[in-house]
């Protein structure tokens, strides 16, 4: 999802801990699918209650939180509101890739090959309403600020980093930078040991931290040139030049210093690229946010998840623990 500028962006590699008493506006639906894609059985079956419904968000967004909290990490999320209509054909090649995965998921389980099964099954992740308003609830429930963006949530969590209401904004995308974030925090939500799809291998995800500033002055771009170069390589809001890749994109827009003139050079038409550049530069947002983070409504949070989601009353408690002990931590000397 999004452009990939991973040999381009200076990524620094942190604990969540060195974020303590920083606040950090979390892209909702990309943590949500992380959970949904992560937490399932050896199959690739989500987690689900007794009548059937997916669990592996609620599971995701409790106990990853309870961890960030317990921290001294002050955790927003922003969800997405209507998605640009450049948007439209990506979000059609997602959905036919999801159903793909999931027949293949199917097919895989049928013939009793675990690890493929797994695999497909993690590609085949979708976030329908019902999971985004339990999200939301739990979310409200534990004392966590819920945003609602106009259009993209990693583009609202950017603007509240550029206003200077968070500390750093946090998705998987970075598109996040193209948003204008001055600093973005990958890996946040699921940073850990983690197990490999399909084997009995684990790898470390370590989260990381990105300046905009110290990215664009290594690279000698500015933001818009940095934006121009990635509708050189493409996003989810146009398709890009074909054989353009980001370091030939940066030598594009390092020649010729903006998009037009790069297209010229390389004997291309505009089209309407200057619609897609707008996407970036002048996105919608909102200040009809509240950022204020209060203790948990136990008896909320235990009367959703326990009893009617079907979680141990241990599992939920042993949470809600970690965030009594993480308020403790939530207050620093160089907080906003």
């Amino acid at each position: 999802m999004g452009v990939n500028l991973s040999d381009l962006v200076i990524a620094k590699d942190i604990e969540p801990r060195d974020l303590m008493g920083r606040s950090v506006a979390i892209d909702a639906y990309n943590a949500i699918y992380q959970f949904l894609s992560v937490i399932r059985q050896p199959d690739g079956t989500p987690l689900m209650d007794p009548r059937g419904r997916v669990t592996s968000h609620l599971e995701g967004l409790l106990n990853r939180n309870a961890n960030l909290v317990e921290m001294g990490v002050l955790p927003a999320y922003v969800f997405d509101g209507i998605s640009p209509e450049k948007k439209e054909a990506t979000i059609k090649e997602r959905r036919e890739r999801r159903e793909s995965a999931k027949k293949e998921w199917e097919l895989a389980k049928a013939e009793g090959d675990v690890r493929k099964a797994y695999s497909k099954a993690t590609q085949s992740s979708r976030i329908t309403n019902e999971i985004v308003q339990s999200s939301r609830i739990l979310l409200t429930h534990l004392g966590i600020p819920v945003i609602q963006a106009p259009e993209e949530g990693e583009a609202q969590a950017a603007y509240m980093c550029a206003k200077g209401d968070v500390w750093a904004s946090a998705s998987q995308d970075f598109d996040s930078l193209l948003f204008g974030t001055p600093r973005l925090v990958r890996n946040l939500t699921l940073s850990g040991r983690r197990k490999m799809p399909g084997r009995n291998e684990y790898r470390e995800v370590r989260t990381q931290l990105i300046d905009q500033e110290e990215t664009l002055l290594n690279l000698g771009i500015d933001a818009r040139q940095l934006v121009d170069l990635c509708l050189l390589v493409g996003t989810d809001f146009n398709p890009g030049v074909m054989g353009i890749g980001p370091k030939k994109a940066l030598k594009l827009i390092k020649e010729h210093h903006d998009l037009s003139s790069a297209l010229r050079a390389l004997g291309l038409d505009e089209h309407d690229l200057d619609q897609v550049e707008s996407i970036f530069l002048n996105f919608e947002r909102t200040d009809d946010y509240r950022l204020r983070w209060e203790a948990p409504d136990h008896e909320k949070v235990r009367e959703m998840l326990c009893g009617e989601y079907g979680f141990t009353e241990k599992r939920v408690a042993s949470a809600l623990e970690k965030f009594s002990s993480g308020k403790k931590n939530q207050r620093r000397l160089d907080m906003f």
